[in-house]
């Protein structure tokens, strides 16, 4: 016999009656003390959440990538460490500038984007099924999609609109080739390629960089429709592509990708005679060979579509070590705005959500937001640095190599380093009048004399380096006697 499950509230109280609302009366108004009907029709206003400006209508679907080939050589990912090794990955596929209402056969670029559930965090893989992009600088990203959506007048597709635009911005013309080629109408999700378009970077165990471009090949083989089939199949089933990717999952056959990449060196970028990290253009394979990774293959389907596709977030600034950036342009603003765009549409919080929580530890100093889960940090303290040993350390093995840009170097550089934090802060001491001098200690006293002792020492040392005096009246204010060896030990 099945077990009765309760219906309940979001809060857990069972609900007796699912079908009539609480009235005064069998012909009376509504009481507003009908809790169940008002969560059910709040929560309903609000259960559309704001598409995604671009890629709003996608598929997707879970797998795993195995690795085939060793390019240890190359990255010190741990993902690709060993030959057979697996990690689970969730795949979204997408058309660009339509609506969630939008039919799959549009002539539109894919959206192809791999999330990987590595030991050391998330790698997003977040490209498209064209190995180019219209543009090469960010600047001009919000006036292609202006045209790739509705005019602002009639509220239709305007073909003047993106016409004028490619007409205008010559370095188009590549992507506009592809997308008006036999290529432009996939078949189905499963018949495209996918490509990280951008130029990206490996780093291995030695601290090695090369740039790299991302390969997905589709092992169904390449397919496609005509014009005229996409007109008929988007009157007969505007979804196809979603139905095809979700029953080829259910009837056991696994769509795989074969993942490879393209590798270039630092000096063969320097000759090179295009610019290496311009979206708009490939490297050719004939010079930089295909080199293979691994296996994409995806095997499950999603249990909730919201829950697991509509809010699953991918953003290029998701990297783990060995895997990095470069300087392509359109990349290094693509690094800001995707993690933006979801936290607008998710909020702060989303990298919590189930679908794109890390499987390694998470540690971080933010709190709080929107759907702060778990225990919110506890009493962990929420900044750094900080003086608890238990709290999580930044740690100088993961730093990366310099890259090199011409003339400068991109680097995190030590702020410190050169800069003399006291001479000001002393001269300012020196410069106040004997009355204000003593309130200034007085002030200080009585802040830090609430603080712990070492905190008190760490300090101390501070005011000594601006003034020899200043830290004098500070320590006997505070009652600590200070000798020249505590100091060096505080420093």
């Amino acid at each position: 016999m099945t077990e009765h499950k309760n219906l309940t509230t979001a809060d857990g109280y069972p609900i007796a009656d699912n079908q009539n609302s609480l009235t005064a009366g069998s012909r009376g108004p509504v009481l507003m003390q009908d809790f169940h009907l008002q969560e059910k029709l709040a929560h309903f206003n609000r259960e559309r959440i704001p598409e995604r400006v671009v890629h709003a209508k996608g598929a997707g679907a879970f797998g795993t990538f195995t690795v085939t080939g060793d390019i240890t050589q190359y990255t010190k990912a741990k993902l690709f460490a060993e030959i057979g090794k697996q990690t689970e990955v969730i795949a979204r596929f997408s058309t660009v500038g339509g609506e969630q209402g939008s039919a799959d056969a549009e002539r539109d670029p894919r959206g192809f984007a791999l999330k990987f559930y590595t030991e050391e965090g998330n790698w997003d893989m977040v490209g498209n099924n064209t190995p180019v992009f219209f543009i090469r600088d960010p600047l001009k990203f919000p006036d292609l999609i202006h045209t790739q959506k509705r005019c602002p007048v009639r509220h239709t597709k305007d073909p003047n609109m993106r016409w004028d635009f490619w007409s205008l911005s010559p370095e188009s013309l590549h992507q506009v080739t592809i997308l008006f080629s036999d290529r432009g109408v996939p078949k189905t999700h499963r018949h495209m390629n996918g490509y990280g378009s951008h130029t990206y970077s490996l780093i291995n165990q030695r601290g090695e960089r090369v740039w790299c471009k991302f390969h997905f090949k589709t092992m169904q083989g390449i397919e496609n429709l005509t014009a005229p089939e996409a007109s008929k199949v988007k009157g007969e089933n505007p979804d196809h592509a979603t139905v095809d990717l979700y029953d080829a999952i259910k009837a056991g056959n696994y769509p795989k990708w074969r993942f490879c990449i393209q590798v270039m060196t630092e000096e063969q970028a320097k000759n090179h005679p295009d610019n290496p990290f311009d979206v708009t253009k490939v490297w050719k394979h004939s010079d930089y060979p295909l080199i293979e990774v691994g296996i994409v293959e995806l095997n499950r389907n999603p249990e909730n579509y919201f829950a697991q596709i509509e809010q699953a977030a991918f953003s290029p600034s998701a990297i783990v070590p060995g895997i990095s950036f470069s300087p392509d342009k359109m990349l290094q603003a693509r690094i800001m705005t995707y993690a933006d765009a979801h936290r607008y549409r998710l909020g702060a919080n989303y990298q919590q959500l189930p679908v794109n929580k890390p499987k390694c530890p998470v540690m971080n100093y933010q709190r709080d937001g929107f759907m702060a889960l778990g225990n919110n940090g506890g009493d962990t303290p929420n900044y750094e640095p900080n003086s608890d040993e238990n709290t999580p350390k930044e740690n100088p093995a993961y730093a990366e190599p310099p890259m090199y840009l011409g003339d400068v170097t991109a680097d995190r550089y030590d702020h410190r380093q050169g800069n003399d934090d006291y001479t000001q802060a002393g001269d300012l001491y020196r410069l106040m009048s004997a009355d204000a001098q003593e309130r200034l200690i007085k002030n200080i006293i009585s802040s830090l004399s609430q603080a712990k002792q070492d905190i008190q020492m760490r300090q101390i040392c501070h005011f000594f380096r601006a003034d020899p005096d200043y830290g004098k009246r500070v320590a006997a204010g505070l009652g600590i006697e200070i000798n020249q060896s505590q100091l060096s030990l505080s420093a």
